[in-house]
């Protein structure tokens, strides 16, 4: 109790507005503050059993963290509680850990064990969290640990797990490259894992850690590219970017023989009609031209990856839409590339950032696919409010546009261009205007006319700039332009720019002819400031007097050696070596006389005129979109784009077997339930639930399942190895019977007590959906069965092996049968159990029911008879509390013998259970004659959690595998309080303790009594009083924890509804919201 005080002084003290900040000046009184004392109370409130200290302290240590204060003097105290069992005090920790684990490698090598059991942890997150931490230790000794780690969480039931595994092995690659091969076979494991959370992490540590290993993706290609548009954005990018070489080593190029496609139904789907006509119009002429060439056709797998990433370009985020754009510019023939150009253009109105990037590799594009981005060439405009780099690159596109049709346009946006205040912008124009000019002969005289124009700016960079493009626009037609020579000749005396001035003295030197009167006083001009000219300028001054003593040398002979000899003894030694070198080649001289002779070759010879490129010109050699294109040079780790192979390779690589029973899809489950946050394969459990089921079972239902991991649930009958080879067995004959075994598919999860009015309300949409299937089909089943067990079988059991046969598919834990008691007496009656449910928790009477609800997880089978030899095993959860262990779940285990023997010696054999997960056994049942049935209690202690309890049942001669899953709502207990106390006890479990969704009543769902049944068949909830009459509020405690679940419904109008659940239990509570609204919204 001491700790409060402490805490709350502290808080008030060192949290003050006007606190100094200690340590950062020794003569400040460092030495003398609290600093230690803040410290010293936060290891006492990390030291106290309050969790709500440990976590206030935490957020404390991590806000020091994140302003780049040192909390490494509470390693100990802080990883002391990684054994907390508080959730948010353990991320907290992990949080901590992550960022010191690498600083402070020897003391969190002493905590190596402590991480290592937070892999064994029930939540998910804390697993992935201690796997994090572990692989920031960067310590060459802890190599086979986290190996060890890495190989378990790659076998881990959540895909979150499953995705901090892959980004730990890059991790691990770059401590210790030696592991390489082991870490390609755990990368291998995880290419063919099904969920689209582990898809990109799993792609981007196979880029890091063996990009050349492509036979890795043949098995795996289609299934990245189906996955592509479910995965999250990073995962995304490098997907395309690493199928994007891929595909460049697998597909033969498209745009080899492109005139020949015939992809006209290709085309009409995905092209224009334009592009359509083009094709259509430009293929017979390519066809008489190369009629022996084979016509190419587009492999079916090149044509998914382009379908399949097409969607993307409508991504809200820019990179993904950039690595799209640059997989259709490297792999799509030139009539789909177009495609792109419309996204791309909106980009621009992105971030500037962004439009950098992207304008980067539009100019990229524009310079070979012009034709794609001419239609948007207004959004290439500049305004005054874009940064410097943004208007050149803009420049740059414009300039690559334009041709002989819109440079009128273009030309009139370089004129306003010119009056800008930024000198660097104005100088790109310029130069732009040059490069059009060069392009576009027609327009070459307007240019220079132009040009010559803008020497009369008052700008003098303006002017600079101008003459160093006229000089490069008169090196093409030099005969007709000496007026303008003259005019830059006088514009010696103005220019101080030294690139211009060296422009001109170039022009002049070159075409001396031109001008034989002004060139030889223009020497005589830059004689006399020779000394004070910049480097450049004097070369050319050189260039010009060597020039004119070849062409002239009674006027300059003398004026050409006094500026050698000034030149002779210059301080820059370019310049005296150029001088030396000069005088020996046009002086004639007793050793050089053989080299003078020639010098008017080598000084006058006609020079090519300067071809004004594009600097992006050869970018496009770097693939569009990386680092490397974008600065021109190749980044480390960049991985060359391939070449087209020559021939196409086997596309039979990519095949991939699938059983015909897997190929069931996925959409009709993503209609029946709202996916989780993290995967699409975790199903009702949410990304927290997943986590808490057996690792072992994870390979085996992964391998069985279309969906990987299945709903969370269905796992439950396939964690067995023994009970699947049953079910192998019974699947072979089920395959000459296609028809009957769709329909069973279909029918596997319809509810049993089809025919009782309050378990209709409470079926899935998929029992709903399959109902007419049952009741046409039903009649054929019976006949399937042998009479015997037709007689002995209650009508639940009579259904259940038409639909558990193929009970590794779909199963979900959500759509189990409703309730269908067997005959003994010991169970109430479904129609008795309703009735009374009616009368306890209408509105009437608030007293508490000595009734439990009926649950809406009714009877759900634990053994197949097919699989159990005759053995019938079905379960169901009585909601009674068990006599054994209050904590405990009561189960009520139905056993019925429909075989011709007696079943002998039936227990519960050695338990393979998580931790934390308990077994109180049922007593034996010694002998089970033949039509007989038999029921029997057992407890189960589920640790709130909904992770399967696997066992064995046994008798005297066989062993069965069995699972039992239970739903969220089984693991609580109902609380009976008065309104003052709910809302009190609500006031507590706030902000991150409640969950709240809106949801929309049917009509069918409006009533109160409907409602009452709907949620407490869903939960074991007591109902609570409420003094209005649109609310309805409910408690409970779950069984190991006794955490309270408060559960409040806010019914509006016209069906509006507000579900609200409060609980410490985080993942319960979600888990809890989702199976309430779909009982309600059914």
């Amino acid at each position: 109790m001491s700790a409060a005080p402490a805490y709350s002084e502290d808080k008030g003290g060192s949290a003050g507005p006007g606190e100094p900040e200690y340590g950062h000046d020794p003569a400040s009184g460092g030495i003398f503050s609290s600093d230690y004392k803040r410290h010293d109370d936060l290891k006492e409130m990390l030291d106290t059993n309050k969790d709500s200290l440990k976590l206030e302290a935490m957020k404390r240590i991590v806000a020091m963290i994140a302003r780049g204060k040192n909390a490494s003097d509470l390693f100990p105290a802080v990883v002391k509680n990684v054994a907390c069992k508080n959730i948010e005090v353990k991320k907290l920790v992990y949080v901590y850990l992550v960022r010191y684990a690498e600083e402070q490698q020897d003391l969190a090598l002493l905590s190596i064990s402590t991480f290592q059991r937070g892999l064994k942890d029930p939540n998910q997150l804390i697993r992935a969290s201690a796997l994090r931490v572990l692989s920031s230790i960067r310590v060459p000794i802890i190599v086979p640990i986290m190996m060890l780690a890495i190989k378990e969480a790659a076998s881990d039931m959540s895909p979150y797990v499953r995705k901090t595994a892959a980004h730990a092995i890059p991790k691990l690659y770059s401590l210790d490259s030696d592991q390489k091969d082991q870490l390609i076979e755990v990368i291998e494991k995880l290419l063919a894992d099904k969920t689209t959370l582990v898809a990109g992490s799993v792609v981007m540590a196979f880029e890091e850690v063996c990009p050349e290993r492509i036979d890795l993706i043949h098995k795996n290609y289609r299934k990245l590219c189906n996955l592509l548009i479910d995965v999250e954005e990073w995962g995304q990018v490098v997907i395309i970017s690493m199928l994007t070489r891929y595909a460049r080593t697998q597909f033969l190029s498209p745009t080899q023989n492109e005139s020949l496609l015939e992809e006209n139904a290709e085309k009409a789907f995905y092209g224009s009609e334009e592009d359509e006509a083009k094709g259509a119009g430009s293929e017979e002429t390519a066809a008489a031209a190369l009629p022996a060439r084979k016509p190419y056709i587009m492999d079916p797998d090149h044509r998914l990856l382009l379908r399949n990433t097409k969607p993307l370009l409508q991504s809200r985020s820019a990179a993904v839409v950039m690595a799209v754009a640059q997989l259709y510019f490297h792999l799509a023939p030139k009539a789909e590339v177009g495609v792109i150009a419309k996204a791309l253009v909106r980009l621009l109105r992105s971030h500037s950032e962004v439009q950098y990037v992207v304008l980067q590799n539009v100019a990229t594009m524009s310079i070979k696919r012009r034709g794609m981005f001419e239609p948007y060439l207004k959004s290439f405009y500049i305004r005054s409010t874009d940064p410097t780099q943004i208007k050149i690159l803009k420049l740059e596109v414009l300039t690559n546009l334009a041709n002989e049709t819109n440079i009128p346009t273009v030309l009139r946006e370089f004129q306003t261009y010119i009056r800008s205040m930024d000198k660097d912008f104005v100088a790109a124009t310029i130069q732009a205007i040059g490069r059009c000019a060069t392009n576009i002969g027609r327009v070459r005289d307007t240019c220079l006319n132009g040009l010559v124009q803008l020497l009369s700016n008052r700008d003098e960079l303006v002017v600079a700039e101008s003459v160093v493009v006229i000089k490069k626009l008169l090196q093409m037609q030099p005969a007709q332009h000496g007026e303008i020579i003259k005019h830059l000749a006088k514009l010696t005396d103005n220019i101080q720019v030294p690139m211009a001035r060296a422009s001109i003295l170039w022009l002049i030197g070159e075409y001396c002819e031109h001008v034989p009167r002004i060139a030889p006083d223009v020497l005589r001009k830059m004689a006399k400031s020779f000394t004070a000219e910049e480097d450049i300028v004097k070369l050319q001054v050189i260039n010009l007097a060597a020039k004119l003593y070849l062409t002239n040398s009674k006027q300059t002979k003398l004026l050409t050696q006094y500026v050698l000899s000034l030149a002779k003894y210059d301080q820059n030694y370019d310049i005296r070596d150029r001088a030396r070198f000069t005088r020996q080649l046009i002086v004639p001289s007793e050793q050089g006389g053989a080299l003078s002779r020639h010098a008017k070759k080598l000084f006058l010879a006609p020079k090519p005129a300067p071809v004004l490129e594009s600097s992006f010109k050869d970018r496009d050699h770097f693939q569009l979109g990386s680092l490397s294109h974008l600065l021109n040079a190749k980044a480390t780790g960049y991985q060359e784009l391939p070449d087209w192979p020559e021939e196409a390779p086997d596309p039979s690589v990519r095949n991939v077997e699938v059983p015909e029973w897997t190929k069931c899809s996925n959409r009709e489950k993503r209609k029946e339930k709202e996916k989780p946050f993290y995967s699409d394969s975790e199903g009702e459990s949410g990304p927290t639930e997943s986590a808490d089921s057996d690792p072992e079972s994870e390979s085996e239902s992964d391998s069985k399942s279309s969906s990987e991991s299945g709903s969370g649930e269905s796992s439950s009958e396939s964690d067995n190895e023994d009970q699947d080879e049953d079910e192998e067995k019974g699947r072979g004959s089920e395959s000459e019977q296609s028809e009957e075994d769709g329909k069973r598919k279909t029918k596997k999860k319809v509810p049993e007590g089809k025919g009782e009015a309050s378990s209709s309300d409470e079926d899935s949409d998929s029992s709903s959906s399959t109902s007419e299937s049952e009741m046409t089909s039903e009649s054929e089943e019976e006949q399937l069965e042998p009479a015997s067990w037709r007689r002995k079988t209650p009508p639940s059991s009579k259904r259940a092996p038409a639909t558990k046969e193929i009970s590794l598919l779909d199963l979900e834990d959500f759509t189990p049968p409703s309730v269908q008691p067997v005959s003994p007496p010991a169970i109430v009656s479904t129609s008795l159990a309703a009735d009374l449910e009616g009368l306890t928790l209408t509105d009437s009477t608030l007293v508490p029911s000595l009734l439990s609800p009926v649950s809406r997880v009714g009877r759900q089978e634990l053994l197949h008879r097919v699989a159990g030899e005759g053995l019938v095993v079905d379960y169901t959860f009585s909601r009674q509390p068990f006599s054994g262990d209050p904590h405990m779940v009561s189960v009520h285990i139905h056993f019925s013998n429909s075989s011709d023997t007696p079943i002998k010696g039936l227990h519960v054999g050695t338990p393979k259970l998580p931790a934390g997960i308990s077994i109180q056994e049922f007593p034996e049942i010694e002998s089970l004659a033949p039509g007989e049935s038999a029921t029997a209690v057992m407890g189960i202690n589920f640790c709130d959690s909904t992770q399967a309890a696997n066992f064995q049942l046994c008798t005297q001669t066989r062993q069965f595998y069995v699972s039992i899953q239970p739903p969220v709502g089984e693991l609580m207990a109902p609380v009976f309080m008065s309104e003052n106390e709910f809302k009190k006890e609500q006031g507590k479990l706030m902000g991150m303790n409640e969950i709240t969704e809106k949801l929309m009543l049917p009509d069918t769902c409006r009533s109160d009594h409907v409602v009452v049944q709907k949620v407490t068949a869903t939960a074991n909830l007591g109902r609570v009083p409420c003094g209005t009459s649109d609310e309805y509020r409910f408690a409970g405690r779950t069984l190991t924890s006794g955490s309270l679940v408060l559960l409040t419904l806010d019914a509006r109008q016209a069906g509006a509804a507000q579900l609200t659940v409060n609980s410490e239990k985080m993942v319960i509570g979600t888990m809890l919201v989702k199976d309430v609204i779909q009982a309600l919204t059914q």
